[in-house]
């Protein structure tokens, strides 16, 4: 049994608490939060679970062996730090935090003090996202040619994050589960249309050393809600609707063949393919349950998470370099380690008179 503690009870803190609460393998001790009212939810609810104002009772508490951290971003960091400074294992909320740096510090934190750390990419473990990294790895679709996806909805806007933050990463969690690479560089256009505000609507595009793409469509400005992600194989294609009730899952054996001389598109003969579509059956066990008991299981054997802080790092590294190229109206920023040329202090991806692409943990 492996006895949690839940700091944050706003928007996914009830869930986490519910969650915990039920699973068998875990025993929920205590919760905390700034305000008063919503810990009176939890006394209504859960009678038998401790709550209090504040967290540093939760991470002082011996009996507590894991924290589970539902906070603002800005806030990930250091309540992490401390939890795991105190010997707790950790859940924290995506984003892992607020940049690359912090990510990297809490994952040698975790190692150095062999210690748990799982961030919640909550879609990672639902049985559609799943399924669809099966038959990726499977090879079912032949090689991966893109990733497209669309998140969009009339959307709750954020005060600390903008809409990338907030809805992207969780396309980009999936695509870094699923896609057998990670991307090498990254453009991206956004807008505000609140005055002092943050980005509402964003465009990114994801290149890879292979021939592959990545498309990322978020928006808290749209008069529909959609979740839909199509990824494009050589042999067949998925298409992953979250909103369907049912048959969330469409595989299609569709495509085009390419036949004749590939030094001439004037004798290249180009053939369209359309076989059956299949609907895989798919696991309907809540994401956030299985992510609980993934994680307990990593704290027994001490095993990495699928979500660990690597795949936390990753997503933040994609998340920063967005931010970074949005500022600069697109323009694309390079997520590879800069090379550094011969003779010269800059990097070759610095020297604007050889590449005028953005670096990294560059301004």
């Amino acid at each position: 049994m492996i006895n949690f503690g839940v700091i944050g009870y706003g928007y996914w803190g009830p869930n986490l608490v519910r969650n915990l609460f039920e699973v068998a393998e875990t025993q929920l001790i205590a919760v905390s939060d700034m305000r008063e009212d919503r810990l009176q939810q939890v006394v209504s609810r859960y009678p038998s679970v401790e709550i209090t104002t504040d967290y540093r009772h939760l991470l002082e508490n011996p009996n507590i062996d894991a924290i589970a951290i539902a906070t603002p971003v800005s806030t990930h960091y250091e309540l992490a730090l401390q939890a795991l400074e105190h010997g707790k294992h950790v859940i924290v909320e995506k984003p892992m935090t607020s940049t690359s740096e912090q990510a990297s510090h809490l994952i040698e934190e975790a190692r150095r003090r062999k210690l748990t750390l799982l961030v919640d990419h909550t879609f990672v473990y639902t049985g559609a996202v799943r399924k669809i990294k099966e038959i990726v790895s499977s090879g079912e679709l032949g090689d991966v040619l893109y990733y497209d996806s669309t998140r969009i909805n009339l959307g709750l806007f954020q005060r600390d994050v903008d809409v990338i933050w907030d809805l992207a990463v969780h396309d980009l969690a999936i695509m870094d589960y699923i896609l057998p690479s990670s991307p090498c560089a990254v453009a991206a256009t956004g807008i505000n249309h609140l005055f002092g505000g943050v980005e509402n609507l964003a465009y990114l595009t994801m290149f890879f050393d292979e021939n592959v793409i990545a498309h990322v469509n978020v928006n808290w400005l749209s008069p529909v809600k959609v979740r839909r992600t199509l990824v494009g194989g050589s042999k067949q294609m998925v298409v992953y609707d979250d909103m369907e009730p049912s048959e969330k899952i469409k595989v299609y054996d569709k495509g085009v063949t390419v036949n004749g001389s590939r030094d001439s598109v004037y004798k290249a003969l180009v053939g369209y393919r359309s076989g059956d579509m299949y609907a895989p059956h798919l696991d309907v066990s809540e994401a956030l349950k299985v992510e609980i008991q993934h994680f307990v299981e990593c704290i027994r054997t001490g095993a990495e998470p699928i979500t660990g802080g690597q795949a936390g790092l990753r997503v933040v590294r994609i998340l920063e370099s967005a931010s970074r190229s949005m500022k600069h109206r697109g323009r694309l920023v390079d997520l590879r380690p800069p090379v550094p040329v011969p003779g010269s202090l800059l990097p070759h991806t610095l020297n604007p008179a050889l590449n005028p692409v953005l670096t990294v943990g560059v301004a």
